[in-house]
């Protein structure tokens, strides 16, 4: 599944938070989308997966119209793992995850034995099966995080949004959920904060910065000393890792005057 999306501009008010923003996500790519806090990263997914109504432009998910689809047609085709998933009343763990199951039934209809299984299999890909039985409202932070990963999996879409997914999880589950996002084979557009995250994990990015698209491309052309200065204002240092063989950043303080002067970053 793919995703195209052309000239997208949103405003609040009379202020434009997103200017023509267009990019392309070919099927079964991971495409990461990176920038500094406020450059609209999670406002442009908002606008693919319904919660924002963009003033302008199209976007297609194959061949249907994105900014047309009802939300129920939306959700067999892609699922989303926001930065924070508040649920108003309190759930067992296995139920927050069946209703990952709703947008491929109708009302009324139970829980069958094929949607129990995809349910059990999505908590145990995110290690929280031998919670299924425990209140929402008891668990951490990271836990609550990797149930609303586990329902998007249960929904069994071929494409996946995820906004700063793994910001409450420790370094161990961050590995963890994005190695499974990346066995998925399907694709995956994601806000990511972490940019040694967006090295091991992505395709290709497209870099916003001030509500457009700065530059894009694939991730070693992206994450060089020069272009994240330019957009977070930040000396880096940025070499290829001799046994993931992706770019590495290592940042550096800005009072290392030595180092800039002898063009080290």
């Amino acid at each position: 599944m793919k995703l195209k999306a052309e000239s997208v501009g949103f405003s609040y008010s009379d202020k434009i938070i997103l200017n023509d923003i267009s990019l392309d996500v070919k099927n079964k790519e991971f495409v990461g989308i990176i920038g500094p806090n406020g450059s609209g990263k999670s406002t442009i997914l908002k606008n693919f997966y319904g919660a924002l109504k963009a003033n302008k432009g199209v976007a297609y998910l194959d061949d249907d119209d994105l900014f047309c689809m009802k939300a129920n047609s939306r959700a067999t085709k892609l699922a989303v793992v926001g930065q924070e998933d508040s649920v108003t009343f309190d759930f067992k763990v296995e139920e927050i995850v069946s209703m990952g199951r709703n947008p491929h039934k109708k009302l009324f209809d139970g829980a069958t034995s094929i949607d129990k299984n995809i349910i059990h299999n999505a908590l145990r890909q995110v290690g929280m099966d031998t919670m299924a039985k425990r209140q929402f409202r008891n668990l951490s932070g990271g836990e609550k995080q990797r149930v609303i990963i586990a329902r998007a999996l249960a929904q069994k879409t071929d494409f996946l949004i995820l906004d700063e997914p793994t910001n409450h999880l420790d370094i161990s589950y961050q590995l963890q959920v994005l190695d499974l996002v990346k066995s998925l084979n399907i694709t995956v557009l994601a806000a990511i904060h972490d940019l040694n995250m967006a090295s091991l994990y992505c395709d290709r990015l497209y870099v916003l910065k001030n509500g457009s698209v700065y530059s894009s491309g694939l991730v070693h052309e992206i994450l060089t000393p020069e272009l994240i200065y330019e957009v977070y204002g930040v000396y880096a240092d940025v070499r290829v890792h001799p046994i993931t063989q992706k770019v590495m950043i290592t940042y550096l303080p800005n009072n290392l005057k030595q180092l800039r002067e002898e063009k080290v970053v």
